[in-house]
């Protein structure tokens, strides 16, 4: 037999600003039976109280993620069962609210509909014009940097990054004696690292390889790592991106500016009084009796 879902007791508080963007990622998958549903269409009543469709759909967006990936017939039926549930208990319930579940709901409807203010403006079409201003800030100064593409055997030893090194000196192939010796990941690949720019690799790495001429092998190097004896392959200067190749970074980008500006102003604007949370200890946070 099936057990009851009981980890979706917790779900009816939300967690975040705005609840997610639920109402896209199921549309491809409507049938003509579920075109005639609408959020108010009602699913179950519990002494005359209506349970909807659209509680249902949002109780299943604020799942965790893992629950949400159950089978909907599943969810369906764990999530109506705990909303038939939760509403006989809440309406059993008899005398004034604790203050502890009044201010929670006073919170949370507070935080959701500042969520939606936020979600609006970050939905706001960006221009050509603030996209290039965006780019123009971000890339219009920015320098060439130096990327470098380098090979690395990894030992354990100083000793044994010495005996490697020597080896090289020999005339050995770098990448075979990677493939043989080297402890690292990059090991079975010849050693190969790819290319990587500053502050990619840690500090001592990063000098190492940037003292070399292409072709040329370290000395051996010492990190958190172990010892490393490197070899420089290639090395380019890397330009700034193409507006096109970061348009959708930007884009965001900008809208997070719009909707940090619209929190400043908005709360510029209000008539805010805080003199009165000067004469408050800070600990009185952690005093949970003050909600009994």
């Amino acid at each position: 037999m099936q057990k009851p879902l009981t980890f979706l007791a917790p779900f009816m508080v939300a967690a975040s600003l705005a609840l997610p963007a639920f109402a896209q990622d199921d549309a491809a998958a409507n049938t003509d039976a579920q075109t005639a549903v609408t959020a108010e269409t009602v699913v179950a009543t519990v002494n005359g109280t209506n349970i909807t469709i659209g509680n249902m759909i949002i109780a299943r967006a604020t799942l965790p993620e893992q629950y949400q990936q159950l089978p909907p017939e599943v969810l369906f039926k764990g999530i109506l069962d705990q909303l038939v549930q939760q509403t006989a208990l809440s309406q059993d319930y008899e005398g004034d609210l604790p203050t502890r579940i009044t201010l929670a709901l006073e919170n949370e409807r507070r935080q959701l509909i500042a969520g939606e203010v936020i979600e609006k403006a970050m939905a706001q079409d960006v221009s050509e014009e603030e996209l290039q201003a965006a780019y123009d800030e971000a890339y219009a100064a920015a320098e060439p940097t130096e990327e470098f593409s380098a090979s690395h055997i990894l030992l354990e030893t100083e000793e044994d990054a010495k005996a490697v090194k020597t080896e090289l000196d020999e005339g050995a192939d770098f990448a075979e004696l990677a493939k043989e010796k080297s402890t690292g990941p990059s090991g079975p690949a010849g050693g190969t690292l790819g290319w990587f720019g500053p502050g990619m690799m840690v500090p001592a790495f990063e000098t190492a390889v940037a003292e070399l001429e292409v072709g040329a092998v370290s000395e051996p190097v010492e990190t958190q790592f172990g010892w490393h004896v490197i070899k420089l392959d290639e090395k380019r200067q890397k330009e700034a991106p193409k507006l096109e190749e970061v348009k959708d970074e930007l884009e965001t980008q900008v809208r997070q500016v719009k909707a940090q500006a619209l929190i400043e102003e908005t709360t510029e604007a209000a008539d805010v009084d805080r003199s009165a949370a000067d004469a408050v200890d800070p600990t009185v946070l952690t005093n949970l009796g003050l909600l009994e």
